[in-house]
C-alpha cells in the first residue's frame, strides 16, 4: 500500500463539512496510512450534516513531529473556529515549517491565512475565500485541485475524487523543500 507507515493528522472541530473529513480519511487509510483526528477540545466533534467522529488528540497536545501530513477539512463553522484557536494555528504552521504535505479544501484555507503560510503560494478554495487569500499574498485559481510544492487544495465536495488522488500522491512523495512557512 502506497502510504503504509505514514501518519496523517486531520484538524477539525464542530461544523466541519462531513464528506471533506470522511472521504480523505477513507482515501489515506485505504492506502495504508493511519489517521488521527485532532480538535481544539472535546471528546468528539460533529459535522454540519451529523457525522460524529471521536477526537484522538487535542491541538494543544499535538505536534507536527508526530505526523507525516496534515488535512484541513472545510465547513464554514469549522474553519471559522479553527482560525481563532492559537494551538491549531501553530500546529498548521508547523507542518509548513517542517516541509510536510498539507491538504486543504473549501473554507479550510482560513487557518492557513492566520498561520501566515499562503504568501506566494497558488491554491484554490471555496470561491468566497478568493479575496481573503489574495489579500494574504496567495494566487487564487478556480480549479478542481491545485498542487503547489506539497500543498494540495480543492474547492468543494464535488472535487473530492481529484483532491484525494493528489493528496495520496503528495503524502507518498513525502517532504517538499518548497513547502515552507
Amino acid at each position: 500500500m502506497a502510504l503504509t507507515g505514514n501518519r496523517v493528522a486531520f484538524l477539525a472541530t464542530d461544523g466541519f463539512e462531513d464528506s471533506e473529513l470522511t472521504s480523505p480519511w477513507d482515501a489515506v487509510t485505504a492506502e495504508g496510512a493511519s489517521a488521527t483526528l485532532i480538535a481544539p477540545d472535546g471528546a468528539a466533534i460533529t459535522g454540519k450534516n451529523g457525522h460524529e467522529q471521536a477526537v484522538d488528540l487535542h491541538a494543544s497536545d499535538a505536534s507536527a513531529d508526530q505526523f507525516d501530513a496534515l488535512v484541513l477539512p472545510g465547513g464554514v463553522v469549522n474553519a471559522d473556529h479553527l482560525r481563532l484557536d492559537k494551538p491549531s494555528i501553530a500546529l498548521a504552521r508547523a507542518f509548513f515549517e517542517q516541509h510536510k504535505p498539507v491538504g486543504v479544501i473549501c473554507h479550510g484555507a482560513w487557518i492557513l491565512i492566520e498561520a501566515g503560510v499562503v504568501d506566494g503560494r497558488t491554491l484554490t478554495s471555496y470561491p468566497s475565500l478568493t479575496t481573503d487569500l489574495r489579500n494574504a499574498g496567495a494566487t487564487w485559481v478556480d480549479e478542481e485541485v491545485v498542487v503547489d510544492e506539497g500543498l494540495v487544495s480543492s474547492r468543494t465536495p464535488d472535487d473530492l475524487p481529484a483532491f484525494n488522488a493528489k493528496l495520496v500522491e503528495e503524502i507518498g512523495e513525502g517532504k517538499h523543500s518548497g513547502q515552507t512557512a
